[in-house]
């Protein structure tokens, strides 16, 4: 076992210096004031109450959230439906399903929103509802893959058991499908939430630089404006945000597998 432990060096050292490191500089940065010099910094919280005291980044913030998780349940709403009919196919005819699901997800996620710019340039539909649009189709296939690898793993004998006692097809989805699909679930809406309030491409594509979220709110301030140390504060902000997120869909998971268990 000793021998095998040497192969997670690479990884170790790979997260170091592409994880950690840019994090402290993150935290460095988002405690100092512009301009420090190398061997000197000037820790301050003025980033903070910036940010806080000023009504505009607030509405951004709460833009951002609101986006997600619009763009979480509009992705479980029509993502649910289609992992349930993929796990109710053959097996040969599962395997069509999921390729035909995951064979847009080969193209890079930029390439397929300038597609998408393309098709709603001339729509005429809002700004709001083109970066739904462009967020919902790039995140719904971590929905239904996540939602049907749980469906597919789930044990049959469950549901002749709920059938033998006594509960019709409606009764034994609500009682026994659902609840053990949860986890398939969390981890969808983990998969989806996190990166659309971070999403900033698709809202400056998609959105024609009208529609702003707190992803373009760290772009700007850290390549147009160059203020690196109040970029870094939102940064931080906004990893403290998906941290709390992760910490309750994780939470809930592991209350909801006792319950099962």
């Amino acid at each position: 076992m000793k021998e095998f432990r040497r192969l997670v060096y690479p990884y170790l050292v790979w997260g170091i210096i592409f994880i950690l490191v840019p994090m402290f500089m993150i935290l460095i940065y988002a405690f100092t004031d512009e301009g420090n010099s190398v061997m000197t910094f000037n820790f301050t919280f003025d980033n903070f109450l910036r940010f806080f005291e000023d009504s505009i980044f607030i509405e951004v913030l709460w833009r951002s959230l609101k986006i997600a998780i619009a763009t979480t349940i509009i992705c479980i709403l029509f993502g649910y439906p289609a992992a349930y009919f993929i796990a109710k196919l053959r097996p040969n005819s599962q395997s069509v399903a999921v390729l035909i699901i995951t064979l847009p997800m080969w193209i890079n996620m930029l390439v397929r929103t300038y597609a998408w710019r393309g098709i709603l340039l001339e729509s005429g539909l809002s700004p709001e509802v083109k970066v739904y649009i462009g967020m919902v189709y790039n995140f719904l296939p971590f929905m239904i893959l996540q939602i049907y690898t749980s469906l597919s793993k789930m044990n049959k004998d469950y549901l002749v058991a709920a059938t033998d006692l006594g509960c019709n097809a409606r009764q034994a989805f609500m009682k026994v499908t659902l609840p053990l699909s949860v986890p398939g679930i969390i981890s969808g809406i983990t998969l989806v939430f996190l990166p659309a309030v971070s999403s900033f491409f698709i809202p400056k594509l998609l959105g024609g630089g009208s529609f702003v979220l707190i992803g373009n709110l760290i772009e700007s301030y850290f390549l147009t404006a160059g203020d690196w140390n109040f970029g870094a504060a939102i940064s931080l902000i906004m990893t403290i945000v998906i941290l709390v997120s992760m910490f309750i869909t994780r939470k809930f998971d592991h209350e909801k597998e006792a319950d099962n268990a």
